[in-house]
């Protein structure tokens, strides 16, 4: 069998040359060089993405309570809103920085605070990703390879899960997406402003979810230094400005928050010193990457840890594989052989500069994944989903260019039968969730992948069958668990892809089942947010008006819930884990004396209970001093009416 021959020239990668079409209207027209079916094959795309990340929306309810509750503080307070506070009151922020709440708190400031109000904006962030990164993928190779691309995104799991819910995903992957468009538009002409912009929308997406934004710079960066079209001096000027645009977009609000005065704003939540630093480097940071996390959950990649084994497989595990790896094996096959295509084109072109950004950001952040010892949970792995399908997208439409040749068709036979094969797989892992579809992804499949072997005597409309036929088998899977995905109620802190009931290990599961010490009351208490019952909402808005906080409780999600019922501010001790050293016991006292907090709601979430921690003192503090009352099964204490 001879091997892929490389294009003599660079003719051979560029994009297609002008196609003579009839007028269009302006809408449909499109760029001049598309061909007329591409710009209403988009719309469709577009549409059909809407219909699946906005249908339905509102079963959800608050989604993810921890963040909908800072929404609305944002929306109640502008201090609140800038600094990302938990509550209007301002007591102590989420433990990010507020990019993505400030997106949901405008929404709720304009429509007012709800479900959809807070929702929504993470559907349109993920329209919004799906057609970046057509116009990406388009212009690094065919407006063909960026349908595929941008179908294959919006057909990810955990793509429609995220896109569906209010955690800072939704909007670190559009701003991320944003940002490999703008450097593909510098490759084009060799404008500094691009760069810039790229370099502006990564520090806004470290606004969003800190250093895990700075894993596409590797790729950023390779994608310009190799392929730009300027002299390499240049090149590594406009990098420059690239990166200190980065550093702007991100350290103004880093600055301000350093240098406001303590007193005047709200302890940084996930910090154990109250300061950003500690946050971004820390449990934000490096945390992540060695698992020591002061203040957190516990880490550790050792088997039988809270948050998994670690290791190169670990995106095809239990956890991860149907969250975002049904096209994974196929997009590292297709990387290597658009890598091998283009090997001899000039530095500039620009379907091989694509191929390397895009290679990059996959290779780099999958493996920081894999490896990463500390706090990871699946939904993660949405940062994938963009060079996943964009390398599907460029390398399926390169392969297919070469049709005539028999090592490309070959290539592009195996990579779908490998794919079929692991559909077949990842559906097994929910055996009695639709059978009839595992057994036709894998023929049809197989089926396919043989009549690409025989494209040359199938004749042109049987070619166009086959390709159809190709991209339904590989969409097969990953849009039926991304269609019970959007019909699936999701809620908490952590959620996952999928058909409801399906077995995944989530947190304190390890591969056999719970792991010691993870039991009810820590994990599952912290995670999930509290669902009052009226008549406790009732009485905590009591005089709602006369304090500060109307309830005091320990632990964001917990103080979430009745804050979300009640509208009034909760304070939540200790942070999103209950272990942030926030308030002291005596700075609480001096609130309980000075009448600002009125009820303190016990049995709340998180990890500080014990008797050294601060959440575990006040608490102690609390029960021994206080007179209490219990309202459906939750215990109140009054701290207005001490018990002598």
């Amino acid at each position: 069998m001879s091997t892929i021959a490389p294009p003599e020239s660079a003719v051979a990668l560029r994009p297609a040359p002008p196609v003579a079409r009839r007028p269009r209207s302006r809408l449909l027209r499109g760029p001049g060089t598309d061909p007329a079916w591409a710009r209403p094959a988009l719309l469709a795309l577009l549409a059909a993405t809407a219909v699946l990340y906005l249908w339905g929306l509102g079963a959800s309810g608050w989604a993810n309570p921890f963040y909908s509750a800072a929404a609305q503080a944002g929306a109640q307070s502008w201090k609140a809103f800038f600094f990302g506070s938990s509550d209007a009151a301002n007591f102590i922020t989420v433990d990010k920085a507020p990019a993505a709440l400030w997106l949901m708190g405008l929404s709720a400031r304009i429509f007012g605070v709800n479900a959809w109000s807070i929702l929504v904006p993470e559907a349109l962030c993920g329209v919004g990703s799906v057609g970046l990164l057509y116009a990406t993928v388009r212009r690094a190779a065919r407006p063909g390879a960026g349908l595929l691309a941008g179908a294959v995104l919006a057909a990810t799991p955990v793509a429609a899960l995220m896109f569906r819910f209010n955690n800072p995903d939704a909007v670190l992957v559009l701003l991320l997406v944003g940002s490999a468009y703008a450097v593909t538009r510098a490759v084009e002409s060799g404008a500094t402003r691009w760069l810039v912009l790229a370099g502006a929308l990564v520090g806004f997406g470290f606004l969003a979810k800190m250093l895990q934004a700075l894993l596409v710079l590797p790729a950023l960066g390779l994608a310009y230094l190799v392929a730009g079209p300027t002299p390499l001096r240049r090149r590594v000027a406009q990098l420059l400005a690239g990166a200190g645009a980065m550093v702007a977009a991100a350290g103004w609000w880093v600055a301000v928050v350093q240098l406001w005065p303590a007193a005047s704003r709200p302890y940084i939540g996930g910090s154990q010193d109250n300061t950003v630093w500690n946050l971004m480097f820390g449990y934000n940071g490096f945390g992540r990457l060695t698992g020591d996390e002061p203040g957190s959950v516990g880490g550790g990649g050792q088997a039988g840890s809270r948050w998994g084994v670690t290791g190169l497989g670990r995106m095809f595990n239990n956890e991860y594989g149907t969250q975002i790896a049904w096209l994974l094996p196929a997009a590292l096959v297709l990387l290597v052989a658009g890598l091998v295509i283009s090997r001899r084109a000039r530095r500039t072109n620009r379907t091989r500069a694509g191929l390397i950004l895009w290679g990059t950001w996959l290779v780099v952040t999958a493996v920081t994944f894999s490896l990463g010892q500390g706090i990871i949970h699946p939904y993660y792995s949405v940062a994938l989903g963009p060079p996943i399908a964009a390398l599907v997208g460029i390398g399926a439409s390169l392969l297919w260019s070469r049709r005539h040749d028999p090592s490309a068709r070959s290539v592009l036979a195996a990579t779908l039968a490998l794919t079929a094969t692991w559909s077949y797989a990842l559906l097994g892992r929910a055996p009695s969730w639709h059978p009839s579809l595992r057994a036709a992804v894998l023929v049809g499949g197989l089926g396919v992948a043989l009549a690409l072997v025989a494209l040359p005597w199938l004749g042109r409309r049987g070619a166009s069958a086959v390709a159809a036929a190709g991209v339904v088998v590989a969409l097969a899977g990953p849009g039926a668990y991304s269609v019970a995905t959007a019909a699936t109620v999701h809620s908490g802190a952590i959620p996952s892809a999928g058909p409801a009931g399906a077995a995944r290990p989530g947190p304190g599961r390890g591969p056999g089942g719970p792991v010691a010490g993870a039991g009810r009351g820590g994990i599952g208490g912290l995670l999930n947010g509290t669902a009052p019952s009226a008549a406790l909402a009732e009485i905590l808005g009591q005089d709602a008006g006369a304090y500060t906080w109307v309830a005091a409780t320990v632990g964001s999600n917990n103080a979430a819930g009745y804050q979300l019922a009640t509208g009034g501010p909760v304070m939540a001790i200790g942070g999103f884990n209950g272990t942030d050293p926030a308030p002291s016991l005596a700075q609480f006292q001096a609130d309980v004396a000075a009448g600002r907090i009125h009820w303190f709601v016990g049995g709340g979430g998180g990890l500080g209970g014990g008797s050294t921690g601060t959440a575990g003192q006040i608490t102690a503090w609390v029960t021994a001093t206080f007179r209490s009352t219990t309202v459906g099964g939750t215990t109140l204490y009054d701290l207005t009416a001490p018990v002598r």
